[in-house]
């Protein structure tokens, strides 16, 4: 198709599905190849172009004074083709047309409209920038296109594959799909794609792929079926294909062989609005698809220009005659006569006269709802045209060029267009902007189609959201989501993943030769924690602080530390304050019966001294319960220490006034006396006691116990706990009460048969005994019980010692003062029992 105008601009547009070529004998120039199969939707495309051409010639405002032309071949989807109209146009080696009444001639092509492929499109492209004559295609989407060192002159009205698969992941990432499988084409157009979508992928971190699958060429039902059963086995249930019609077409018989159902499919900008796959006996396959469309617009006006399209327009040449007769016999399924003309065979074939009106039918051709190529037609055509404005506005003097000169329509250079086309920026009428980035690609705006299955068996691919991506950058995803179809039970999105997402407290760990998609959810380990889903590693709790048990946060270690208010604690407190008291009731009994002899005997002084100490006893294990402190840990085993000494060291001089007195008893024994008086037991008990004293000083001087957190015991708890300090000085106040305690055993032992009825040195004996044994067993115990436990075997043993002592002493005391007061006289005391031995 030809328009003759001041300004020639190409186009390639594929008018015909499939080629035949010629026989070639080798003796003679080969034909051209022959094109069948006539495709009305590239024949639209054509005719937008023409359309624009027309409008901008009648638009006074852009290119004023000049006539826009073209020049339009059929590539019949064929490169070769594409290729010869290319070098037609670039070379003027084609077939001339008429220019005006009477010549013919070649006229200049300065930009070419196409191609409709991205591998015609690579080929064509790579030839005419060595020229750069600028080539503005309006459905080219490789990626490979952007390269601007191997395509200096491309542009494209159409967004490259790379923003496509930027939208796609979008889209993938809004629910959360990420294990899928990936279907190409076997051309440029796929296997780019497919690239490109695996580089955004592994870039992202947003999925896996379960398998990629290139589609064969062609229709290969091994191949297809082998395609088939990966996805019929994959646990994958959201499929991307990068494809053309003719291979999902193809791809669609065999899934419909095999039934796989139950898959979310998302289609490429190739098919996403493909007619000929929205049949009922697809749907139940394909319905719910979601995919990619480039940009829908509106050309006003085009309708009308479509239906004055007729085979006896007068201003049609012949060449384009034949091109809309074709167009009409195929709209019609007839023969174009003109009117009154004898066709033969028409009993055999119906007749178009002419008097037919496309008004009339409703075609493919004149639905003008889901205009998407031709708006990009439109757009390539007014990108030429403003840049080609944009040379007429140029002031001699201040142009882009050497010596700031400008271009000129009469002399232009391909190359001065490349440059101008850089530089358009303009606003079409449905209020698109149109301008070129620095690789020559659109700015890309994406429809979000989806597939509806109505349940009248009707189909429709509506429009439920929009992709924005400005700059190369990536804008905002906008999704209608309760207008989508979801073509499950459910009528909601598919889960697609490998591996179910790891909670917080596991984390990821990777499947052995799998995809970083497929993996186990691993607990982390105590004192570990992961707070987020999906986790690839667990991280350690401050020193503090423990994981608590769904292991997805820290929380403070359990302080641990014999309480007041557990159990033990309790008990203890309540066997402590209950010797306290019955020290308190013992004092009380001997106060009041102080005047008896049983309380007399063997100084009642050191008795009641005994008891005091005792009570300090019983108290000082409280000092053991409750969260250790400097000051307690400080006082505790002061307390402890001269307490005991104080008890032990009166009951060691009490032995020894009992043995003094037997001795003095027996003749030349009467001087011994004057060394035990009430002053020289007071001050034995006193120097006693200041020994322990100076011990406890010296040791709480030079290294005194203090409170420690040990996490030595338990990792999950720490255990707030006294330590000694100096061990060496715990022994020596340990010792020194067992010095005191065994040399007053001896003593007492010595004297367990004198001859009194009212002997205490037995009871002193039975006491010491005790006092030896609970602490002999309390050394092991001590050392090998962790944290409080270790307390509460020191108040055990503060327990059990002085509860010995007060019971073994003062037991028959008491049982004498209450029960049998007859025995509670100096005679009954005086009377010599039958020793034993």
């Amino acid at each position: 198709m030809h328009k003759y105008g001041d300004v020639i601009l190409g186009g390639i547009f594929s008018l015909n599905f499939y080629t035949a070529s010629p026989e070639l004998y080798f003796t003679s120039e080969p034909n051209d190849p022959i094109c069948f199969g006539f495709d009305p939707v590239g024949f639209r495309q054509a005719q937008t172009m023409a359309f624009a051409v027309d409008e901008i010639n009648r638009n006074s405002k852009l290119l004023p004074n000049i006539s826009l032309g073209y020049s339009l071949y059929d590539s019949c989807g064929n490169l070769w083709n594409s290729l010869r109209a290319a070098l037609s146009m670039t070379s003027g080696s084609g077939e001339p047309f008429q220019l005006n009444e009477s010549c013919y001639g070649y006229p200049p092509v300065i930009g070419i409209v196409g191609d409709s492929s991205s591998t015609r499109t690579i080929a064509i492209s790579s030839i005419v920038s060595l020229y750069r004559v600028p080539m503005v295609s309006y459905f080219a989407t490789c990626s490979c296109l952007s390269n601007r060192r191997l395509f200096p002159s491309f542009f494209r009205t159409i967004p490259s594959d790379a923003f496509q698969v930027r939208a796609m992941l979008q889209i993938i990432r809004r629910y959360n799909w990420t294990w899928f499988g990936l279907l190409t084409s076997d051309d440029d157009y796929g296997l780019h794609a497919a690239r490109s979508f695996q580089s955004d992928l592994a870039q992202s971190g947003g999925g896996c792929l379960a398998y990629l699958e290139v589609l064969p060429w062609g229709n290969d039902p091994g191949e297809l079926k082998r395609i088939v059963g990966i996805m019929k086995k994959s646990t994958s249930r959201v499929v991307i294909v990068f494809a053309h019609q003719k291979d999902m077409l193809n791809l669609m018989e065999e899934v419909i062989r095999q039934n796989v159902t139950g898959l979310q499919w998302m289609a490429s900008e190739a098919w996403t609005t493909a007619i000929v796959l929205q049949t009922p006996s697809y749907m139940p396959f394909l319905a719910g698809t979601l995919g990619i469309a480039i940009r829908r617009g509106e050309i006003p006006g085009l309708r009308e220009f479509l239906l004055r399209i007729r085979p006896d327009n007068d201003t049609l040449s012949s060449q384009d005659n034949n091109l809309v007769k074709q167009f009409w016999e195929h709209v019609f399924q007839c023969k174009f006569v003109s009117p009154g003309m004898e066709f033969e065979g028409q009993t055999q074939e119906r007749l178009c006269t002419g008097n037919e009106s496309l008004r009339n039918i409703e075609t493919e051709f004149l639905d003008l709802s889901n205009l998407r190529p031709e708006y990009n037609v439109y757009k390539a055509v007014y990108a030429l045209a403003h840049a080609l404005h944009d040379i007429l506005q140029c002031v001699p003097g201040s142009g882009p060029f050497q010596g700031q000169s400008c271009a000129s329509l009469q002399g232009l250079e391909p190359w001065q267009l490349v440059y101008y086309l850089q530089r358009v920026n303009f606003t079409t009428y449905f209020g698109d902007q149109v301008s070129f980035d620095e690789n020559g690609d659109a700015l890309p705006i994406y429809d979000v189609m989806n597939w509806m299955w109505h349940p009248d068996g009707s189909t429709e691919v509506k429009n439920v959201g929009a992709v924005n991506e400005l700059a190369s950058k990536i804008g905002n995803l906008i999704l209608d989501e309760d207008k989508i179809f979801w073509n499950f039970e459910s009528k909601k999105p598919p889960k697609s993943v490998c591996s179910e997402s790891c909670p917080p407290g596991t984390r990821m760990a990777r499947k052995k030769g799998e995809p970083v998609c497929c993996f186990d959810c691993i607990p982390c380990s105590e004192g570990d924690v992961s707070n987020k889903t999906d986790s690839t590693q667990c991280t350690s709790c401050p020193g503090d602080f423990w994981s608590n048990h769904q292991r997805d946060h820290c929380v403070p270690k359990i302080m641990e530390y014999l309480s007041y208010m557990e159990t033990l604690g309790i008990s203890l407190t309540t066997a402590s304050l209950s010797g306290a008291l019955l020290c308190t009731i013992v004092f009380g009994i001997f106060t009041y019966h102080r005047t008896t002899p049983v309380v007399r005997a063997n100084n009642s002084e050191l008795s009641f001294l005994i008891l005091l100490s005792l009570k300090l006893c019983f108290l000082c294990s409280l000092l053991f319960i409750g969260h250790p402190r400097l000051s307690t840990c400080q006082l505790r085993q002061a307390a402890f220490g001269i307490s005991f000494v104080l008890c032990v060291s009166c009951i060691l001089v009490k032995t020894m006034v009992v043995l003094a007195v037997f001795k003095a008893s027996k003749p030349g024994g009467g001087g011994i006396l004057k060394w035990f008086g009430v002053m020289q037991q007071r001050g034995t008990v006193v120097f006693l006691t200041l020994i322990q004293a100076a011990i406890c000083t010296t040791w709480l001087t030079l290294s005194s116990p203090t409170p420690h957190k040990n996490t030595q015991y338990y990792k999950d708890k720490i255990i707030v706990e006294c330590v000694v300090g100096s061990t060496v000085g715990f022994g020596i106040l340990l010792g020194y009460i067992g010095l005191l305690a065994i040399l007053s055993f001896l003593l007492a032992f010595l004297a367990r048969n004198l001859p009194d009825n009212f002997n205490e040195a037995k009871f002193i004996t039975f006491s010491m005994l005790v006092f030896c044994a609970v602490w002999i067993a309390f050394i092991p115990a001590y050392i090998n019980s962790p944290g409080k436990y270790a307390d509460a075997v020191e108040v055990f043993a503060i327990l059990a010692s002085s509860f010995g002592l007060l019971l073994a002493l003062f037991g028959p005391k008491c049982y004498i003062i209450i029960l049998k007061p007859e025995k509670n006289t100096k005679k009954a005391l005086m009377e010599r029992g039958t020793p034993r031995s």
